[in-house]
């Protein structure tokens, strides 16, 4: 589980393609500061479990912490699901580790389960911050409501407009500065998490099959 504040950005260092899976490298020191092999880290909102912890190369000191990155598997459903189909090397990555019980939830849940992608449709700067415009898949329309939650590449914001096939969100300096969002362009894919409370409310109302 992850509350959508992102710790830091990363970069995808390789890639190695597997057939119906993959194995990405990031390079990212601050997310693996206590990260051991088993443990969770959202890569652009996509839960993924670290396998292996990247040491330093063999020219600096051998006992140097933390590691400089990590490597972590994809399997064939995530990377159909998610915009990780298409990561390269030099990709910029959000990334977060998973919440402990005694942080503070600055967002909101989030699972690290993508439900679809979408397209940054259009960006509008302002003095002090930026709307961004983003394509709403007719599947997860429902569960999207002005002043909502839901997870953006990761990163947990509040839609602050929503019409029927897209929908807004405003973005501070730090999130602009601190985020994949702050560089991605008109066109580029983005991952959606919808708020899962908005599931389960379904679920008990029996509005899901």
């Amino acid at each position: 589980m992850f509350t959508g504040i992102v710790e830091d950005l990363g970069e995808v260092e390789a890639v190695e393609h597997l057939g119906d899976s993959a194995r990405i490298h990031v390079r990212s020191a601050v997310v693996t500061a206590d990260t051991r092999p088993g443990d969770s880290i959202a890569v652009n909102g996509v839960c993924l479990t670290v396998t292996v912890l990247l040491a330093e190369p063999p020219s600096s000191d051998r006992n140097a912490f933390p590691p400089r990155g990590f490597v972590a598997d994809v399997m064939g459903e995530t990377l159909k699901r998610s915009s990780l189909a298409a990561i390269a090397p030099g990709t910029k990555v959000n990334l977060e580790r998973s919440v402990r019980l005694e942080d503070r939830l600055g967002g909101h849940l989030v699972q690290g389960h993508v439900d679809d992608t979408a397209a940054i449709l259009h960006r509008a700067p302002h003095e002090h911050w930026e709307v961004v415009r983003i394509g709403l898949p007719p599947g997860l329309a429902r569960y999207v409501a002005h002043k909502g939650s839901i997870a953006v590449d990761g990163i947990s914001l509040t839609v602050s407009a929503i019409g029927g096939d897209w929908f807004e969100v405003s973005l501070i300096p730090e999130t602009l500065n601190r985020t994949t969002l702050g560089i991605k362009e008109p066109g580029e894919t983005v991952n959606l998490e919808v708020d899962v409370i908005a599931k389960y409310v379904e679920k008990l109302l029996g509005g899901a099959q």
